[in-house]
């Protein structure tokens, strides 16, 4: 159990035909949820070097950061859990999108239209694609 926020980032990932990069999460927090690829923020580390190495890590893809999007709040007081994420809209540069993590944090990688998401969105997706339509 952590005794203060923790800081994530999170990556809005989107490809030409119109879709969004999303993670099946296989950890808590958030287990079985879909995910926009990120994670924890290294000590000394920036914002966006932290987006640019989650993605290539989790899901193989070189990618530019474009704007800020927004932040969300993920807290759950029974597991200990409160992070504060910081979204970027960002453009894949390089690289083919494919699961990085088999056998640990992800169970699936794949491209959703932004009209077909599925329902069980975690939940600093929500805002991020809200973000992202308005």
């Amino acid at each position: 159990m952590n005794s203060q926020p923790r800081v994530g980032v999170g990556a809005v990932i989107i490809n030409d035909s119109n879709e969004i990069l999303l993670v099946l999460r296989a950890r808590h927090p958030e287990k079985d949820t879909w995910s926009i690829p990120g994670g924890k923020v290294d000590l000394y580390e920036t914002l966006e070097d932290t987006v640019v190495r989650e993605v290539m890590e989790e899901v193989g893809l070189q990618v530019e950061v474009q704007r800020l999007l927004c932040t969300a709040e993920t807290i759950d007081a029974g597991r200990g859990d409160h992070w504060i994420s910081v979204i970027y809209e960002t453009r894949a540069a390089a690289g083919e999108a494919r699961n990085m993590e088999e056998g640990g944090a992800l169970q699936e990688v794949k491209w959703f239209p932004l009209n077909q998401l599925p329902p069980n969105l975690a939940s600093f997706t929500v805002p991020a694609i809200d973000a992202l339509r308005s």
